[in-house]
Formats: C-alpha cells, sequence, structure tokens
C-alpha cells in the first residue's frame, strides 16, 4: 500500500530551546520566504507554530524502508546545512516551552490563523506546542474509504498509546503520557463539532462523512469564519483527504526519530488490511479507552495492543515485518512518553533526556531509555 507521511520537528537552539526561525530557515534556505520548499530530496513546510518545520517525502512511496531512506537522508542533510546553530527535536509537544518563546507564522495564508486566533484563541498549547506524525492512506472508491475509516476509527486509542510521547508541559512531569491529545482535543472547544473529541463517528457511507463536513462548515458560517470551510478543518483523529484521495490519521504523537516513524506505519498497515480483527466500535467505549492511553500509555491496554500485534504481524509484508520489533518493544516496555517519565524519575536531570531524545532524530536509533 502507498503511504505518505509528515513529520513535524520543533527547531532549537543547541541547548534545545525552542527557537521561532521557520520563515528565517526557509528563507536562508530557498532565498524567500515562502510555506513549502523542495530540499535534498524532501519537502519543508510551515507550520502554525514558528518553532516548528514540517518535513515529508516528496512523493508517496510503497516501500517503508524507502521511505525512511528519503527523510532521513532530508533530515540528514538539514543538520549538516545548519550544523552547530540549530538542534531538532521530536516528540509530541516540545517539552520545556512555554508559550511566550514561539510565535505564529505571518506570512502567506496567516489570514487562515488570523480567523483560528478569532474564533479559538491560538494562545494554548493545543496550538503553539503540538507535534504529530501524521500518515496519508489512499483509497480506490468510497467503500473502501468507508472500511479504512471505520478501522482507523477504532484503532485510534490503541494507537494512541503505543505512540504517546508528551508527558511533559513547561518543564514539569503530569500526570498523563499524552498531553498533546489532551490539549488538541479542546483547542477548538467552542465548535466541538469540529475535532469531535477526536474519535470520530463511525460512517456507513460517503455521504455520512459528507454531511458531518457540513454541519462544521454551517457552524463556521455563522461565526463568520467562511475561509475555514476547506476539508482539512475537520480536526479528528482521523479524516478525508477527497482532493488527494486518501484519509490522514491525525491522532498520533511525533516520535523521537525517523525509524520509530517508519515502525509505526509498519504497524497501522496491516492492521488496515488485517481480515476478521475484532474491535470495539461503540463510541463511549473507545472514548473511554483513548482517556486511558492519554494516561496511562501502554500500561492498561498492553493484552489488546499484543493481539493488536500478533494480527499486524500475520498481515504484514517483509518490508513492514522488519520494522515491527520496535513497536512490540514499545508494546512490552512502554511508549516514548512511559520510557521519559521513568528515565525523568530515575534522574530528574530533564535537560539531558531531551538532548538524548534530540540524538536520536539526529542518529535515527528508537529511544529505549538508558542502558
Amino acid at each position: 500500500m502507498t503511504v505518505g507521511t509528515e513529520h513535524e520537528y520543533s527547531i532549537n537552539d543547541p541547548a534545545y530551546r525552542p527557537v521561532p526561525c521557520s520563515d528565517a530557515l526557509i528563507e536562508e534556505l530557498w532565498g524567500s520566504i515562502e510555506n513549502e520548499i523542495p530540499f535534498a530530496g524532501v519537502e519543508l513546510s510551515k507550520e502554525l507554530q514558528k518553532h516548528v518545520l514540517e518535513v515529508k517525502p516528496a512523493k508517496p512511496s510503497d516501500s517503508i524502508a524507502a521511505l525512511e531512506s528519503a527523510l532521513y537522508h532530508g533530515l540528514s542533510q538539514l543538520y549538516d546545512r545548519f550544523s552547530g546553530r540549530y538542534q531538532f527535536l521530536g516528540l509530541g509537544m516540545h517539552p520545556t516551552l512555554r508559550l511566550d518563546e514561539t510565535r505564529v507564522w505571518d506570512h502567506d495564508e496567516r489570514e487562515i490563523f488570523e480567523a483560528y486566533d478569532r474564533l479559538f484563541g491560538l494562545s494554548q498549547h493545543g496550538w503553539l506546542n503540538i507535534q504529530a506524525l501524521q500518515l496519508n492512506i489512499p483509497y480506490r472508491d468510497g467503500p473502501e474509504m468507508v472500511a479504512i475509516f471505520n478501522r482507523i476509527r477504532a484503532l485510534i486509542p490503541y494507537l494512541v498509546a503505543v505512540t504517546a510521547a508528551s508527558p511533559f508541559v513547561e518543564g514539569s512531569l503530569t500526570p498523563r503520557i499524552d498531553n498533546r491529545v489532551i490539549y488538541y482535543r479542546a483547542n477548538q472547544r467552542r465548535m466541538p463539532a469540529i475535532c469531535h473529541g477526536v474519535i470520530p463517528e463511525r460512517i456507513a457511507c460517503v455521504a455520512d462523512y459528507e454531511a458531518i463536513q457540513a454541519g462544521i462548515c454551517s457552524d463556521l458560517l455563522r461565526a463568520g469564519a467562511e475561509m475555514l470551510c476547506r476539508e482539512w478543518v475537520n480536526s479528528r483523529g482521523v479524516i478525508v483527504r477527497f482532493s488527494r484521495q486518501c484519509l490522514e490519521i491525525k491522532a498520533i504523537d511525533e516520535q523521537e526519530c525517523i525509524r520509530s516513524d517508519m515502525a509505526v506505519t509498519a504497524f497501522i498497515l496491516p492492521l488496515l488490511r488485517a481480515k476478521d480483527l475484532e474491535l470495539e466500535e461503540e463510541e463511549t467505549a473507545l472514548h473511554a479507552l483513548l482517556d486511558t492511553a492519554i494516561d496511562r500509555g501502554t500500561e492498561d491496554l498492553r493484552p489488546e495492543l499484543l493481539r493488536l500485534y500478533a494480527a499486524a504481524e500475520r498481515s504484514a509484508t517483509r518490508d513492514e515485518r522488519s520494522y515491527l520489533p520496535t513497536v512490540k518493544r514499545r508494546i512490552e516496555e512502554g511508549s516514548v512518553g512511559e520510557l521519559m517519565v521513568r528515565e525523568f524519575r530515575d534522574t530528574q536531570d530533564l535537560p539531558s533526556l531531551v538532548a538524548s531524545l534530540g540524538d536520536c532524530l539526529r542518529t535515527n536509533p528508537p529511544y529505549f531509555g538508558s542502558p
């Protein structure tokens, strides 16, 4: 299955303090400030927050290994280009960022962000301090879109559990393993239909999804925000991008390195192909499972995650199977966020922990805690 991924990384000084300079970085590379530029075989894009840069492949791929190679090459070239000046960091949130340490993109398309700010107020972590790994899954026709959508919908709590990587907010350890999803599902609380608590409704046909979109647009029109009536305004954990005939998974924390992102991808794709996979479908139950994943990561969902892992292993291609051991260790030993919590409780040294995670992004080995 062809897949495309999008990766969001914070831009930092050598001490991993966030630097809101994506516009200056793009201008230095390209000669002008643009929303998106090609660089070393990948594409670099602005995000709402000026301390975040998006990295994505120049084109989708049906090989995860090829995708990893292209992404890591581009990222390595970025490190080389700014050697000693900037460090980059994955994770679902920057662990120490305070809201006054970043800025909102104020160039082309800033009117979109101004509309969001008017409606929801952008000065909150749910806008200024979230980083996601996004997967784009193609579909051939309406029935396949509906089937994939409903499968992803039922998988969201488990995907959040295994990828939870945001236990720190403004330098403080919180009771939760995944704060990004907490902030993400609250950032548009004035219009709850936009996010629907991250878990979307089950749909029976394309028209069901179109009706959801129409309802969101009606809310926005009443608020005088017609410019936001686009397919991407839907903020559920999975949305449909009709313009490029794919589903976009939005519920996943960015991981600490490209290799881990690819392992997550290799876990999801075979689960979408798996036959006779029984999953919870009732919405209230899925929201309860999501809360468990947010609070505890993999800890309380391990038996079910191991069942899903076995199903993924049975359906995986050779390419996917080579990445699955990383996911198995995540299930057995804990998500990146769980490992971060254990490490910090042992050392009480957040700067060293953050630097170790930054090294993982630069050199590409998954993080499994200190030896």
